[in-house]
């Protein structure tokens, strides 16, 4: 770069009429000093001989670059071949505290990864951190301007101790990158810094615990130790020790072919931003991570024969993982097998025991070379599925699904709750274990498929009839959602006596789909435009037929594409899903504390049970200002987003008054609640009505509404929502009866919220959905509300009701008058 300055400058000067056509001795030797820094030259008083540095004392480890350990210190022998050459250095946690993180950090956590280089300039190494955010063709003029404009950080720089005998690498001393602490490799976060308090790394009790050279990859393993005046468990000893491990993984030097994404079909993307595009504009275009799957008979794959891929997807189970719990996460991975076929792939993927020490002395869960399902001694209760991928193409070169150890609770637990009232064997503490591991099994498929590529598809439980959920044929072909990926875990549909039922979900026609769009070869397609075609013609053959839909996670607003729901009918889904949690709510003592003689499994699914008539009550009031987010292309029917039909949001109201805000008593059992706590009867149950009411009475639920208004009059209005949910819920104003406690304490909280909308706004960072409430009808609405509130509380406390009522009316009055008028 400084050589062309000096090009440009001395033509500069060249042309110029009113410069001096001759150079100061001063200026010449400035630009003589400036040539000879570009051009690297061996220092003598800084580089040492070879063995000087490499004595005959070292260990040597041959791989990816020469790994020498030479007593306390490690050197990288790195050839000049791989100088400027991709790397992916990955950061994860081997070894950690308890508690750290909360429980959802564990052994094998990633936390760090970037493209790195070695690059020489005079006499250091440096690593930069290399970014494929924005591109350009080389040989396009702008990639100049793309590379002047996106400078890479350095992230250490190393001297040069010494070249290789040959002079074809260099020599450098890496103990200090790994020792000290280097932000962009350490395990803590800052957000776990400023938490734990940490002061800083003890260099005393932290160390490189070993280095490995493999061919393309190099694994180290550091110990780090910090003082922490609060640490996450062992509070005295003030201290955080963690053993890291860093993966470096040479990069493909053909990075694999990208393939578009299309919100159609779900794909975890990445995108960059392509300022060589024809486009009148930087053109930012996504694409989607997965495996790069090759065949070994690529002439056979074009005849539509199944073939073995060159390099199978392999997972191999965490060397802890429980014997009996094997057999099922290995089936769990190989469920995968048939969407492969699907895909014109016969065995690509592939699940293996840990190998023994004589097997390969070298295994480690943590390195990169090995994909690994990680078994984790945790009482978080969840399980997850990571990938570390190639940043220039979406490659993902390998994952470790994450299972904690007591995750399976949560599923005994679900199953008894969801499936107790139709299902028998779920009528218990001590699930079989087949059930047990046919849980397991699709949790881990479920999690795979996170590894393959796929996000969740929260549509996909939209796909089927409610009452298909009843039928055993349909159940045990089809399950109980289209995809495996959509958050629908149990049938809590089926009633009791209905049989042959399939209760536990499943790989689904859409996983097929899917896996097929992503990873079949489209033959004589060399660039991913030229894929594009073939791929949209692809899902337009699907268009119409809701197994292959795809809904995102994101979308709150969207009622079609909900978690832990199932059918294509929150209404009636939600009122089976309420008869069979009514029965086993009066039922659960007998299954649990009556079984054991003790209260806490009791207590601990009581709750889990309230969780439960949550989620299905939740299901029911998203229609409230609902919006359906259909994925479409311009060039196909209907419109992208289309308002919940008016019958469907007013019958969901009137089931929102009947099973959420009319007490549901069933849920307050006097045997239960006083045997498990002394207090707090009646605020779990408030929470749970207030948690409903604040979603009806939300900024964003009214703004949607009153949108809706505008693009059609025959959409459900603002007014009448607010009509309608003040109706039911002061219904006793309408009559001479008592309000109980439960229904008192919701009135309250119906007049809070009123005053909220009276005063508060739109939290822009927390919403998309941003209008200005005090110039909309909001404010208006909730006034004009309030005042008919005012009117019917007043005629009811003059009627004959009990002196706790009359009291809550008369303080109900003094509240909205308060609203109304504050001062």
């Amino acid at each position: 770069m400084k050589n062309t300055i000096l090009v440009i400058g001395l033509t500069l000067s060249f042309l110029a009429p009113n410069l001096s056509i001759s150079q100061s001795k001063r200026q010449k030797k400035k630009n003589k000093a400036n040539t000879e820094i570009s051009t690297p030259k061996k220092d003598e008083s800084k580089i040492k001989a070879y063995n000087e540095v490499i004595t005959k004392a070292a260990i040597t480890d041959e791989g990816l670059f020469k790994v020498h350990k030479v007593k306390e210190n490690y050197f990288f022998e790195i050839p000049d071949s791989l100088l400027n050459k991709d790397m992916l250095l990955v950061s994860r946690i081997a070894k950690l505290p308890a508690n750290l993180g909360g429980g959802y950090i564990n052994a094998g956590s990633k936390t760090g990864e970037r493209i790195i280089v070695w690059q020489r300039f005079e006499d250091k190494i440096l690593i930069k951190e290399r970014s494929y955010n924005a591109v350009a063709d080389e040989a396009l003029p702008i990639s100049i301007s793309v590379q002047s404009n996106n400078y890479e950080p350095t992230l250490f720089a190393f001297d040069i101790e010494a070249f290789s005998p040959d002079s074809t690498a260099v020599v450098v001393d890496v103990t200090k990158f790994y020792n000290t602490d280097v932000k962009v490799i350490s395990g803590l976060s800052s957000r776990l810094r400023e938490s734990y308090k940490v002061k800083n790394l003890d260099n005393s009790r932290s160390f490189i615990n070993s280095m490995k050279s493999f061919p393309k990859n190099i694994e180290v393993v550091q110990d780090m130790t910090y003082t922490a005046s609060e640490p996450p468990s062992a509070e005295t000893a003030e201290t955080i020790s963690l053993q890291m491990n860093q993966s470096m993984v040479l990069l493909p030097a053909s990075p694999m072919q990208k393939r578009f994404a299309d919100e159609r079909v779900g794909w975890f993307t990445f995108s960059q931003v392509d300022y060589g595009s024809e486009q009148l504009k930087a053109d930012t275009k996504t694409y989607i991570r997965r495996w790069r799957l090759e065949p070994k008979d690529p002439e056979a794959y074009a005849r539509g024969e199944l073939v073995e891929p060159v390099k199978p997807i392999v997972y191999y189970l965490d060397p802890a993982t429980p014997k009996a719990l094997r057999k099922y996460i290995k089936e769990g991975i190989e469920l995968w097998q048939g969407p492969f076929e699907t895909a014109g792939f016969k065995n690509a993927i592939i699940a293996k025991d840990p190998p023994t020490k004589e097997e390969d002395p070298e295994f480690s869960p943590e390195d990169v070379r090995y994909s690994v399902i990680r078994y984790v001694a945790s009482e978080t209760r969840n399980a997850v599925g990571p990938s570390v991928s190639d940043p220039r193409s979406g490659e993902i070169i390998e994952s470790d699904i994450i299972w904690y150890h007591n995750h399976l609770r949560s599923y005994r637990n679900r199953y008894l709750l969801e499936t107790g009232a139709a299902n028998p064997s779920a009528r218990t503490l001590n699930t079989p274990a087949e059930e047990i591991g046919e849980m397991m099994k699709m949790v881990i498929a479920h999690e795979v498929g996170h590894a393959l590529g796929l996000p969740h598809n929260m549509s996909a439980s939209k796909a089927y009839d409610v009452e298909s959920y009843r039928d055993g044929a349909f159940t045990q072909e089809f399950g109980i959602a289209a995809t495996i990926m959509d958050y629908a875990r149990y049938n809590y549909i089926a009633q009791p006596g209905d049989e042959n039922i399939r209760f536990i979900r499943q790989i689904g026609p859409y996983d097929h789909y899917a896996i097929n769009w992503g990873y079949r070869r489209i033959p004589n397609a060399y660039t991913a435009e030229a894929e594009k075609p073939l791929l949209n013609a692809w899902i337009l053959e699907k268009e119409g037929d809701p197994k292959y839909v795809f809904g995102k996670q994101s979308s709150r607003f969207d009622p079609t594409s909900q978690t832990e729901d199932i059918g294509n009918d929150a209404v009636l889904a939600s009122t089976y899903a309420l008869k069979n949690l009514k029965y086993v709510a009066a039922h659960l003592p007998q299954w649990t504390s009556d079984q054991t003689n003790d209260y806490d499994d009791l207590e601990e699914l009581y709750g889990e049970l309230l969780s439960c008539y949550n989620r299905y009550v939740n299901h029911v009031a998203t229609n409230i200002g609902g919006v359906e987010e259909h994925l479409l292309k311009p060039n196909q029917n209907g419109s992208f987003y289309v308002a919940t039909p008016k019958p469907v949001q007013e019958q969901s109201m009137q089931w929102l008054q009947e099973n959420a805000f009319k007490t549901p008593t069933w849920l307050v059992d006097k045997t239960m609640l006083t045997n498990i706590d002394y207090a707090g009867y009646t605020e779990g149950l408030s929470r749970l009505q207030n948690r409903f009411l604040n979603s009806l009475l939300d900024f964003e639920t009214l703004g949607r509404l009153l949108d809706h208004e505008t693009i059609n009059a025959e959409n459900y209005a603002a007014l009448e929502m607010l009509e309608e949910l003040r109706k039911g819920i002061w219904s006793e104003t309408t009559g001479s009866s008592n309000v109980d406690v439960f229904r008192r304490n919701l009135q309250r909280a119906y007049v809070e919220r009123m005053g909220y909308l009276m005063t508060g706004d739109l939290n822009p960072k927390r919403s998309n959905q941003y209008f200005n409430v005090a110039q909309s009808d909001v404010r208006a609405l909730v006034r004009g509300e309030l005042n008919q509130l005012k009117s019917q509380v007043a005629s009811a406390a003059a009627r004959s009701v009990n002196t706790v009522t009359k009291y809550h009316y008369k303080d109900v009055l003094k509240r909205v008058e308060l609203i109304l008028d504050p001062k």
